[in-house]
């Protein structure tokens, strides 16, 4: 009787070593290895058989060679230490005899064959036909060069050159602890019958079962693969799930392959407690780029909001979601990307995206040595719950060119800049925009060390924008019709770094100073569409303009103070930044209150980094008070692990005190915590949770009471 699958991937384990091998990709290399002519036609050596004049000369060893001139007979016997190289391959046996009249070759004794690629085939017996390629063998065992390894009881080649396995085994896992001692792999894939096609490069399977720690056993009928690595039509795996919302769920896929760069895959999914829904995804490569468009469709009932009816009757519910990039030449491309539902709660119901706006987006770009061209158009549609669609803006067309130069007078660099912007609203304020720029920066390091840049800047803006009053924050409107405005800013930065010992280490203390003079501007004339999510930071702390986008400039004369502090030491590296800033002038602020920038005198910013080798890494981000030193911004960040396991951990709260009638400068408490931890070689548990800890008194509008989860995940991963 001979021993099963199992004993076998056992029983050599101590000669294999190697990387393990994707599943369907290895499988068919083995199956390959065991269609190759195996290094038979080595013997052909042998004075009886007739060689082609180009064929490489073969190598052969072996310790007595007898023949058997009897008539009936007419065998060759090679036997004690047979060797045969030829070309890269080679085979061992204890014995190998080759019969001249039936051109039968068997190979017996610890027979190992080892093709050009690294393959390695152990039997006890194949049978060779006079061609030399493989025929019957028994208990065999294939160890591919990644680590692979497949078993099987039987193994034969017909007349076709199709492979026929019997009782297979094939498994990617380690089939041996780190000291050599036998161990069961995690996972195998069993079949009754494995069946190579060597016409079509096919492999099939009959009665696969896939098999997890040698008790859990999984049918998983029709498997196919291909011997190269191609993708075929066929069927996929199922997938199995269970939500609140839809219940049971089952979903199987089918996999068109149209071509080598186009495919399709269509999906039907079923539910216990909602109507069935389709999904086709069609992806092509071609020679400019890529793209995939994917669509999801089903008639059910929509799910309720906070209390409302649910619709009474099945509606068409579905969402398009569809992207690509193509690069017309080595300068220009287009990228484009669109994704629509049909409302808002389909994509949370089915659990496809938690995303709440969708935004899409189509750009051609055209990026030089020194120049930049964008034409791009923005569309958004939001999912959240009270937000009104006719107030989300459609920017078409959004045109930025920038072109960069050497000043040839003084030196330097010039940066010019052509913007402009259209943003339409079925519901709200309609805005164009147009402004011209010009940029001159200088930079020079003085003998003494000081590293100091000159920087002017001149621009010009066109607004023209109408029904102001749709939209709800007075200080976004604008005067409406047509404004403009001309802006200059001149600035002065000097550093000083300032290199010593410290703590056994190098420390870089660089004090930094500057000084910004704008005249007055213009900034409630025009409208507010880009520069609304106002914060100082240490990142825009030193910035020429520290409102985000175009729409507003912060004007008057400035000083900006702070220094750099880095420390590098074996293993440690720690850098902090702090920094505040005074207004020069006494023209009031268009800062709002509690964004750390209304009065002349700003609040502290900092950011501080603590590194220890690639195993711990904390990052701490502040804002304090000028007046009382309370904390208006206390963020932190720690991950400690390695790739494989890690825990991170973040929290964040802003306290900024900010009027409820900007909505998007509001205060939130936030709670962020993920981890993974990785057990028995290729298995990890993860989860991650983050907690909304906001409650009413930061936030009125916070449906929270100070303790919300918004999403928590837990799982169990495999990966080999």
């Amino acid at each position: 009787m001979p021993p099963p699958p199992r004993t076998l991937l056992q029983a050599v384990s101590r000669r294999l070593r190697g990387r393990r091998a994707a599943l369907p990709q290895a499988l068919a290399i083995s199956l390959i290895a065991l269609a190759h002519p195996a290094l038979a036609q080595d013997i052909a050596a042998e004075p009886a058989a007739q060689s082609a004049a180009d064929e490489a000369p073969v190598a052969f060893e072996a310790d007595r060679v007898d023949y058997d001139t009897d008539i009936d007979a007419d065998t060759v016997t090679a036997s004690g230490n047979v060797v045969l190289r030829r070309d890269g391959q080679a085979v061992r046996a204890d014995s190998v005899s080759w019969n001249r009249n039936s051109g039968l070759i068997v190979a017996s004794g610890g027979v190992k064959l080892v093709d050009e690629d690294g393959n390695t085939l152990f039997t006890e017996r194949v049978e060779l036909t006079d061609e030399l390629k493989t025929g019957e063998m028994e208990n065999l065992l294939l160890a591919l060069r990644e680590g692979a390894r497949l078993a099987a009881q039987s193994g034969k080649r017909l007349e076709n050159g199709n492979i026929e396995l019997g009782q297979a085994s094939y498994t990617a896992c380690a089939v041996e602890t780190g000291k050599g001692c036998p161990k069961k792999p995690t996972w195998k894939i069993t079949a009754r019958k494995v069946i190579y096609d060597n016409t079509r490069k096919r492999v099939s399977f009959r009665g696969a079962r896939i098999v997890f720690f040698d008790a859990i056993a999984i049918p998983i009928p029709g498997l196919q693969t291909t011997a190269d690595g191609r993708a075929i039509s066929g069927l996929l795996v199922p997938d199995f799930r269970f939500t609140p919302s839809n219940g049971v769920e089952i979903s199987g896929s089918y996999y068109w392959r149209i071509a080598d760069n186009r495919d399709l895959t269509a999906t039907a999914y079923l539910y216990t407690d909602a109507p069935p829904m389709a999904q086709v995804q069609y992806r092509a490569l071609t020679e400019k780029g890529a793209y995939q468009i994917t669509g999801y469709a089903t008639g059910s009932r929509r799910i309720a909001i906070f209390g409302a009816d649910p619709t009474e009757q099945d509606d068409f519910r579905g969402y398009l979601f569809a992207n690509g990039r193509l690069q017309l030449s080595p300068k220009w491309s287009a990228t484009a990307s669109i994704r629509r539902a049909t409302d808002r709660t389909f994509l949370r119901r089915y659990d496809i995206d938690r995303d709440d706006r969708l935004r899409s987006m189509t750009e051609l770009e055209r990026i030089g040595t020194n120049s930049y061209f964008s034409l791009a158009g923005w569309a958004t549609q939001t999912l959240r719950i009270g937000e009104n669609q006719g107030q989300m803006p459609v920017a078409l067309p959004v045109i930025d060119y920038r072109h960069r130069m050497t000043d040839p007078l003084l030196g330097g660099r010039i940066e010019l800049q052509a913007n402009s912007l259209a943003i339409q609203r079925s519901d709200g304020q309609d805005t164009e925009r147009a402004f011209a720029r010009a940029q001159w920066d200088l930079r020079r390091i003085l003998s003494s060390g000081q590293e100091v840049t000159l920087t002017g800047l001149a621009r010009a803006d066109i607004y023209h924008f109408d029904e102001n009053a749709l939209t709800e924050t007075a200080a976004y409107r604008g005067l409406g019709g047509w404004q403009s405005r001309a802006i200059a800013v001149a600035a002065l930065d000097v550093k000083w770094p300032l290199l010593g010992p410290a703590f056994g280490g190098t420390q870089v203390l660089t004090p930094r100073l500057q000084l910004i003079a704008t005249p007055p501007i213009r900034n409630l004339a025009v409208p507010n569409e880009d520069a609304r999510a106002i914060e100082l930071e240490d990142s825009n702390l030193f910035a020429l303009n520290r409102f985000p986008g175009y729409d507003r400039i912060e004007d008057g004369v400035r000083f900006t103070y702070g220094f750099d502090w880095l420390l590098e030491r074996p293993r440690w590296r720690i850098k902090t930044t702090i920094g505040q800033s005074v207004r020069l002038t006494q023209k009031p602020s268009l800062f709002p209150d509690g964004t750390g920038l209304t009065d002349r005198v700003s609040d502290v910013v900092g950011r501080t980094e603590v590194r220890y080798r690639d195993f711990l890494k904390l990052v701490h981000r502040f804002r304090l008070d000028k007046d009382n030193a309370a904390i208006r911004r206390q963020e932190f960040d720690l991950v400690v692990g390695n790739q494989r396991t890690y825990v991170e951990v973040g929290y964040v709260k802003l306290n900024r005190d900010i009027s409820g009638e900007i909505e998007d400068l509001r205060d939130r408490e936030e709670a962020r915590v993920a981890g993974r931890v990785a057990f028995a070689n290729y298995w990890s548990l993860l989860g991650s949770a983050v907690v909304n800890l906001t409650d009413r008194s930061e936030d009125p509008t916070s449906g929270s009471d100070g303790f919300q989860p918004l999403r928590t995940r837990l799982g169990v991963a495999y990966q080999d």
